[in-house]
């Protein structure tokens, strides 16, 4: 009984690490901790202003048929 209390333990841990890094989309057995250098945090967010802009003006620009 007590083995299968530490496993329960140990494995929600590990299972609650992975998920964080999922929805992170980093790498499964990275550290879930581990905070992005702020270059790349400008970086990432520049890329999707940029994306949705682009995704505006084409939507904006569409020829309707």
């Amino acid at each position: 009984m007590k083995k299968l209390f530490w496993g329960l333990i140990i494995g929600g841990l590990f299972g609650f690490l992975v998920g964080l890094n999922i929805g992170k989309d980093k790498p499964i057995l990275s550290n879930p901790f581990e905070d992005k250098a702020f270059s790349e945090k400008v970086k990432d967010t520049a890329g999707d202003v940029i994306e949705k802009s682009r995704e505006a003006i084409h939507e904006a620009t569409k020829k309707e048929e």
